[in-house]
């Protein structure tokens, strides 16, 4: 991969595509105060590095499914084969390698009650692999970071600045809370901005056999319904940060949600989320080294008295992140 060092220009773009993955150069030009021009390069080149990417991403519990959060400890020779079949598997949305290769942290959805027949869940298989020692799993109840709630990590705009770009926003969810029926065309579209969310309308046509405005059409009633939102996925290595850790807390009940909210404003979080199981706070956290890690760990985490008991598993490879599969 390309080695790029961002400027101001280069995080202020990175932010207005989390606020709005599908902004237009121009928009985005009008809240930077640059050139369309200049904001069209510095895309294409951090979209070239590999590193930067707008994905579509459908909300699962929108079309009736159950997020899980999966553990699994494996035999020394086997973790890096295991995780490659699991990014492979269409029911999984992030895989990750941890601590040596012996373990494995990936997420995944159930499907609604009237497909559970037709398709074996994946606990299922999971449990058939000899070289799979132990397995938990456990129901993603709540997201504080992640998908929809923006990363702090990313942010380098005025609130002024973000408030214009959602003032602007075509394909803005307005969440009617109701759960969505995908039709025919609506694999081929989704497939297409899993892989980039800026496709444009002219290639989603093509790969769907619709109309500009159909595609149009179909997108705003997804964002309109919740289904679908657009996300910013971005590798650590681009801001500098080396070290990417998995966590796993005890909270009481009664401090779940404030400690979860006090995670969001880390800008050391890039994903936490409320779970079900004897840990009931589970977070992904990216530092610039691992004495910065260290540091999160006594001050940061340190300072929050609600949080009981922590285990931590460093990230050593990620199979899959946001969208279609992606290695790095």
């Amino acid at each position: 991969m390309e080695n790029v060092t961002l400027d101001e220009v280069d995080r202020g773009l990175l932010h207005a595509l989390q606020v709005d993955g599908r902004a237009s150069f121009s928009r985005i030009a009008e809240v930077l105060g640059v050139s369309d021009q200049r904001v069209a390069r510095r895309y294409r080149r951090l979209r070239a590095s590999g590193m930067v990417r707008v994905v579509g991403v459908v909300d699962r519990q929108r079309l009736g499914h159950q997020s899980w959060s999966i553990r699994l400890r494996c035999t020394p020779d086997a973790g890096a084969s295991i995780a490659e079949a699991l990014g492979r598997r269409p029911d999984t949305f992030w895989v990750h390698l941890l601590s040596g290769g012996t373990e494995i942290s990936c997420g995944a959805i159930q499907r609604a009650d009237r497909d559970r027949d037709r398709e074996p869940l994946l606990l299922t298989k999971l449990a058939r692999t000899n070289r799979v020692l132990a397995v938990s799993a456990h129901r993603t109840l709540h997201m504080f970071v992640g998908g929809r709630i923006g990363w702090a990590g990313l942010a380098a705009l005025s609130a002024d600045q973000v408030a214009h770009l959602l003032a602007g926003r075509v394909y803005g969810p307005r969440d009617t809370g109701e759960n969505v029926t995908l039709g025919p065309g609506d694999d081929a579209l989704l497939a297409e901005l899993s892989r980039d969310g800026r496709t444009g309308h002219a290639d989603l046509a093509s790969a769907t056999g619709w109309s500009e405005s159909t595609v149009r059409r179909r997108m705003e009633q997804l964002c309109a319904s919740g289904a679908l939102f657009f996300d910013m996925d971005v590798l650590p290595g681009l801001l500098d940060c080396r070290v990417e850790a998995q966590l796993w807390m005890s909270v009481p009940p009664a401090d779940l949600d404030a400690t979860g909210r006090a995670l969001a404003d880390h800008p050391e979080v890039a994903f936490a989320g409320a779970t079900t199981g004897p840990t009931n706070l589970a977070a992904n956290v990216v530092c610039r080294d691992d004495a910065a890690f260290y540091r999160y760990l006594t001050d940061r985490l340190g300072a929050l008295p609600a949080i009981r008991h922590i285990e931590t598993a460093p990230i050593i490879r990620t199979i899959k992140r946001a969208g279609a599969g992606l290695t790095g």
